[in-house]
């Protein structure tokens, strides 16, 4: 910084500038090479799958398969319908209070439901 003030050398500060952009670059390269392709199936039918794991925890008391048929079939998905059962199904395994929010449900409908299960 001295440099730059009180010698006027605006050089020092093109050069960090320049180091910075390209250090950042870098990262930015080294970050999009480890990223994963999205999962088009899961993307084509997300709202489906969030529809359908709302459905289940807010009815705990019926089976959680026959919940999943229910709701699925009011789509018409064809052949990715088992695919997409699966999903909602892995969806629900990895289902915790931390992601309750992205599918619109309250704590207590999830301790509810988990409680229900452990029970049955």
């Amino acid at each position: 910084m001295l440099g730059v003030y009180e010698l006027t050398r605006i050089e020092l500060l093109r050069d960090l500038y320049v180091w910075a952009y390209e250090r950042s670059a870098q990262e930015y390269m080294a970050l999009k090479r480890n990223l994963v392709e999205p999962d088009p199936l899961r993307l084509a039918w997300r709202g489906v799958i969030k529809q359908s794991v709302r459905e289940v925890v807010r009815k705990p008391e019926r089976a959680p398969l026959d919940v999943i048929a229910e709701s699925l079939s009011l789509y018409a998905l064809g052949a990715d319908r088992d695919s997409v059962e699966a999903l909602v199904v892995e969806e629900l395994r990895r289902l915790h209070e931390g992601v309750l929010a992205r599918y619109g449900l309250r704590p207590s409908e999830f301790s509810e439901c988990q409680s229900r299960q452990r029970s049955a």
